[in-house]
């Protein structure tokens, strides 16, 4: 009887959970509902669970409305009416167009009518009419009996009680960007939209059991027959399973040839014992389609990094996937997937941010929009947002929301009612479904119809997007392919393409293992020249790699991973560290353990090692093992699965004759780091990529940073990389009318910045500069400039201040003089170059003066920073403090030092107070790491970038050499030079 049912992904209308919904319903005894949502199907598959998992009979349905107007409510019959449905709500969904006052005959489908839309003789077969209890004394003229096959209970559950109605309020208030006293009757649902029980809901169509008997019939009527944890994924890349598993066998033994050679027996064997686990699994599809993707992309020239568990098959190494050796890492394939795993393997690939468009157009255009779409996912409220949008709602002003925001949890705020109110509904609000939104890089490409699961919409990207998040599409069987972006990657591919332009060169950038072994490559790694690079570039990794003194591909890995958050906060970075130093002081829990954890110096440092320890020790199997790992990490739901396996790892090891002691510290040491715990293969990728970056920057510098500037950096600002781009020994030109481009550009050892880092510098306008110059050569001056372009007064003189007409060898004050005549003479319309070049103006200009430093204001008002180094703009007595490259020099002494900041990283003590790490450069370009403790940070805090003078004590971890500052002060570019006889420690206490 309850066929039209909301949840609270009727976006901004509904109140109530999914579960919560279905949990009300077995409370009340019924046995059959439908979840009919406001124009979205989102959780359509959640609830069908939920159902099941309460023995209730699932029917799935739709409530199409234009705006605030309904229109009908559309009932799937069976699987091909859902398909239906879904199709007529994409597009919709899709084009905008709204939906028309009669439903479309739509298969396998009903379709319900609010009471009076139309004759009931007009109605067709599959049309019906709901009747709501409030509507029954409508019913005195008609026969019902005659019409009984047509009317049906349409009791709508909108919220569950005045509260919730209260809330749905304040959402209809919330999606308008009204006051609440200002929402129309007709954007709020009516009050009678709350649940009635089963017995009030007959006892209103008591005079009418007909229509509650054809109710029931219309319910009977919709069965729905869906099986979870199918393989819903496209299953064929060829036309046959046969013709699959041969294409995929082809391809991994010529890609061994390629990555090993002929006859290497070990590759061989473990290409073979993969391809039988894939084909048993019947997962060669998704290898081959993973395949085609990345082939696709290597014919544009596209380069690409596969990452995440993947890099732990060899299938994937020879088909070139990823670029990890699974045999020389000690991978394991089960890790990745096995016999107890029911889902396909996922591949994490990774494409320049600016090449990613292009991969998805080539899906969508291989496998058809039909069976095609990018992964959604439901953006919800989140507490900050959420009290602003109530402030707005309750008419509140800025000041008073901000006021609410400083503690949006306290108790009372004076005894303001709507403060009240909005405390209360934010705390209701918060993580309830906001949007539709779209997942980070998944793309979903299933055998049926996409709609036969779910409905899309079309977001700005302009690709077709599920109603469906991560979680459902992997409850039904749908598992996605992540299809991801970076900027590093970005740095990869703009190198190699510079490289050719500017010095005729070209590279294999998939000749990982010879750029691993080269020696300046090891020598960057060990200075730690990393600025520009994947992953090995922040101030923290750039420590850790000197603590370990890295220099190989190994150490590298694991610095990949000991330095993720969970890792390094639970101390075993640390302790990895310590062991690295004193390896010949661990002490292994047992002589197995040693074998095992060797390399990594009794720590366990990847989700491989839980594998490796409990295979080997333990003697569990990998597929068990790995089912193992899972369930340590709260991804294995099997509790009782779980204790069979943990029973089984004791029972083994007591057959072994492990130590029972042993055994059980060993299985301690697995459960406190399965949780935090990170895949070598993961690692292994990233290690890989820095490696590419890493040679790139060694052998052909100025390109590589160029290609960093143009992809807007990494984890630095672009001042840094401008920094970093110098010491290569290029000549950076400030941006020129004949020389730039819209990006910096690179010509032999000369650069020229980019326009793009001028600010208010209009692009479209710049661009069209670009284009005019293009098709009619460079400028003879400023006048042809003028003449050809026409600029704006406002935007020739950031010409003229930024430098972009220093070829005339004329001053900018001169420049900037005759622009103005120039404009004055200028006369609207589109510039037209002239038949003859008019000679220039002899101009007569008096004398202007000049300071040495004015270029390098000019250039840090409109770019950000100087060009030049900043330590030669600022006009301070700079002789007095101590270098970098003298710290190890004055161990444990109190030294002072100068530097221009690059960046902070805010920690908390165990006390929960703040402190801080800083990153500056000093004048010879050298990082200077310092430590602020809480008691100076509080003394003495930051004021933004730009020059501190810092005094502090030097201290030394593992050969890494950092100031604990004590005592600081910021001074800008024209602070006085320090006087011979003062100090710096009396300027210091005297700010």
């Amino acid at each position: 009887m309850y066929l039209n049912c909301k949840s609270w992904f009727s976006l901004r209308y509904g109140t109530i959970r999914t579960d919560e919904l279905v949990s009300v319903a077995k409370a009340h005894g019924i046995t059959s509902l439908a979840l009919t949502n406001i124009n979205a199907t989102t959780d359509a598959w959640m609830f069908v669970q939920e159902c099941m998992q309460q023995d209730i009979k699932p029917v799935l349905g739709l409530e199409c409305r234009n705006g605030s107007a309904f229109r009908y409510i559309l009932l799937a019959k069976d699987m091909e009416g859902w398909l239906t449905i879904n199709r007529f709500l994409s597009r919709h969904l899709q084009t905008g167009e709204p939906y028309p006052d009669r439903a479309p005959y739509l298969p396998n489908t009903f379709v319900i009518y609010a009471w009076g839309a139309f004759p009931l003789t007009s109605l067709a077969e599959h049309e019906l009419m709901g009747v709501r209890p409030r509507e029954l004394n409508r019913l005195f003229r008609t026969d019902t009996r005659q019409h009984a096959g047509k009317l049906v209970i349409l009791q709508p559950f909108s919220f569950q009680n005045e509260e919730s109605q209260r809330l749905h309020r304040v959402l209809r208030a919330v999606d308008n960007n009204l006051l609440i006293s200002q929402l129309p009757p007709e954007e709020v649902a009516g009050t009678d939209e709350c649940f009635i029980p089963p017995f009030q809901l007959l006892e209103h169509f008591k005079e009418f059991p007909h229509i509650v008997r054809n109710t029931l019939r219309v319910m009977e009527e919709c069965q729905l027959h869906f099986t979870f944890g199918q393989h819903l994924n496209k299953k064929r890349f060829t036309h046959s399973r046969d013709g699959d598993r041969q294409l995929l066998r082809d391809l991994a033994y010529e890609g061994m040839e390629y990555r090993y050679g002929t006859g290497n027996a070990e590759a061989r064997q473990r290409i073979d014992k993969e391809l039988l686990i894939v084909d048993q699994q019947d997962f060669n599809a998704y290898f081959l389609i993973t395949w085609d993707i990345v082939r696709y992309a290597r014919h544009r020239d596209f380069f690409h990094v596969g990452r995440g568990s993947g890099a732990n098959s060899i299938i994937a190494y020879c088909l070139g996937i990823t670029n990890v050796d699974p045999i020389a890492l000690d991978l394991y394939f089960e890790r990745f997937l096995n016999p107890h795993r029911t889902s396909p393997p996922d591949f994490d690939i990774d494409f320049s941010w600016r090449d990613r468009d292009e991969i998805f157009d080539y899906i969508f255009r291989k496998y058809t929009s039909e069976h095609t779409a990018l992964l959604g996912t439901v953006a919800t409220f989140q507490t900050n947002a959420i009290v602003r949008e109530l402030g707005k709602v309750y008419g509140l002003p800025k000041g008073e929301i901000d006021k609410i925001l400083e503690n949006p949890y306290q108790v009372k705020l004076g005894e303001d009612s709507v403060h009240q109110r909005i405390i209360r509904y934010g705390r209701m609000l918060d993580r309830f479904p906001n949007h539709l939104s779209i997942h980070a890089g998944g793309v979903l490409i299933s055998e049926a119809p996409i709609h036969q699961y779910c409905a899309t919409h079309m977001p700005p990207k302009g690709l077709s997007t599920a109603q469906l998040d991560m979680h459902l599409a992997e409850a039904i069987g749908l598992h996605k392919f992540d299809i991801l972006s970076q900027r590093g990657l970005g740095h990869i591919r703009d190198t190699l393409d510079i490289i050719k332009e500017n010095r005729g060169v070209e590279i294999d950038i998939h000749d990982v293992k010879t750029f691993m072994e080269d020696t300046r490559v090891r020598d960057a790694l060990r200075n730690v020249q990393t600025i520009g690079c994947f992953y090995i570039e922040s101030p923290a990794m750039r420590q850790l790699l000197r603590k370990l003194r890295c220099d190989d591909y190994i150490t590298l890995v694991a610095a990949s991973s000991i330095i993720r958050p969970g890792v390094a906060q639970a101390g075993m970075m640390r302790q990895y560290v310590l062991n690295f130093h004193r390896p010949e002081e661990v002490e292994y829990l047992h002589p197995i353990m040693k074998t095992l954890l060797g390399e990594t110096y009794g720590v366990m440092v990847y989700q491989e090692d839980v594998i490796k320890v409990a295979h080997h020790y333990a003697n569990l199997d990998l597929a068990d093992a790995d089912t193992l790992r899972r369930a340590m990490a709260g991804k294995y739901r099997g509790q009782q699965n779980f204790e069979k396996i943990k029973n089984l790892f004791f029972d083994n090891c007591e057959k072994l004759g492990r130590p029972r002691a042993v055994s059980e510290e060993v299985w301690r040491q697995i459960a406190s780091f399965a949780n935090f715990s990170f895949s070598k293969a993961h690692s292994a990728s990233f290690a890989v990529e820095s490696y590419q970056s890493l040679y790139l920057k060694t052998y052909f510098p100025a390109e590589f940073m160029v290609a960093v500037i143009n992809n807007f950096g990494g984890f630095y600002n672009r001042e840094l990389y401008f920094r970093e781009l110098r010491k290569t020994g290029a000549r950076i030109h400030p941006p020129c009318v004949n020389h730039s481009d819209y990006l910096t550009n690179i010509k032999g050892n000369e650069v020229h910045v980019g326009f793009i880092h001028v600010e208010k510098l209009e692009q479209s306008w710049m661009e069209s500069v670009l284009e005019e110059r293009r098709m009619n050569g460079r400028f003879a001056g400023m006048e042809d400039f003028v003449d050809r372009t026409q600029p704006g007064a406002a935007q020739l003189e950031i010409l003229v201040r930024i430098g972009a007409f220093h070829f005339t060898k004329e001053t900018k004050k001169n420049l900037l003089w005759k622009s103005a005549a120039l404009l004055r003479k200028e006369t609207a319309g589109p510039a037209r170059p002239g038949l003859f070049q008019e000679p220039s103006h002899n101009w007569a200009l008096p004398a202007l003066s000049y300071h040495e430093h004015e270029d390098a204001f000019d250039e840090i008002e409109l770019l950000g920073f100087p060009l030049s180094s900043p330590f030669d703009v600022l006009q301070h007595d700079q002789r007095a403090y101590m270098p970098v490259a003298e710290l190890e020099n004055h161990l444990g002494q109190h030294v002072t030092m100068l530097g221009n900041l690059v960046t902070l990283k805010h920690v908390y003590t165990s006390k929960q107070e703040p402190m801080c790490f800083g990153t500056f450069l000093d004048r010879n370009g050298d990082f200077l790491d310092t430590v602020h403790f809480p008691d100076s940070l509080r003394r003495y805090p930051f004021q933004k970038s730009g020059f501190y003078i810092l005094e502090g004590k030097v201290i030394e971890e593992f050969g890494v050499y950092s100031l604990d500052v004590f005592r600081m002060r910021k001074i800008g570019y024209f602070e006085g030079k320090a006087k011979e006889t003062g100090t710096v420690s009396v300027q210091l206490r005297s700010v």
